[in-house]
């Protein structure tokens, strides 16, 4: 990969994992209902989990999409279902000092598994390869794929630091029963956002 198309990977990297979606938008609740600490795996689910998905995609299953177009569709319904479930549950998640007993943050193992239901994630990861990896040799996939993991450390520290902060203005329950739903209707605005052609 030459200097000049690894700049504009990085910049392609940073823009797409630092701006709002159901990642950043999950972190960030993440953040302020369970603090920086309980949110450790859920980062590193997202960190570990979306370069491994680029690297199945460039390696073969962006093919197999192709070859069956119906994959799509099935994809987006799945997508649709799930993060809906997953707004609803942000949108009723309790107070931080209940959070202990009443809930729990996603697990490494779900963060990276939802990479493969997140629309975002999927628009990201074809049109990483799309662009910088072309022939989708194993190098160039490699490159790509080690990018984001590189970036995802900025990205989700970020996002939980965030909704940290916000975790002071939030002992209020009416206020966090506000910021919640926000979060949640955020997370269902950012679905439709990436669902369109």
């Amino acid at each position: 990969m030459t200097y000049d198309l690894f700049l504009a990977l990085l910049t392609f990297a940073f823009v797409t994992v630092i701006t709002p979606g159901p990642n950043n938008l999950m972190l960030m609740a993440s953040g302020a209902n369970f603090g920086f600490r309980r949110s450790v795996p859920h980062m590193m689910g997202i960190g570990l989990g979306f370069p491994a998905m680029i690297f199945l995609v460039g390696m073969g299953v962006m093919r197999v999409l192709d070859l069956w177009p119906p994959a799509y569709t099935v994809l987006k319904v799945l997508s649709v279902v799930y993060l809906l479930w997953l707004a609803w549950k942000i949108a009723h998640a309790a107070p931080p000092k209940d959070a202990v007993a009443g809930g729990r943050p996603l697990t490494f193992v779900q963060a990276a598994g939802f990479q493969w239901v997140n629309p975002k994630a999927w628009s990201m990861a074809l049109g990483a390869i799309t662009l910088y990896a072309q022939g989708r040799e194993v190098a160039a996939v490699l490159w790509v794929a080690g990018t984001y993991v590189g970036l995802s450390v900025i990205s989700t520290t970020t996002w939980v630091v965030a909704g940290q902060g916000l975790r002071r203005l939030l002992t209020n329950r009416a206020r966090l029963r506000a910021f919640n739903w926000t979060m949640a209707g955020l997370l269902v605005a950012s679905m439709a956002l990436a669902l369109m052609p």
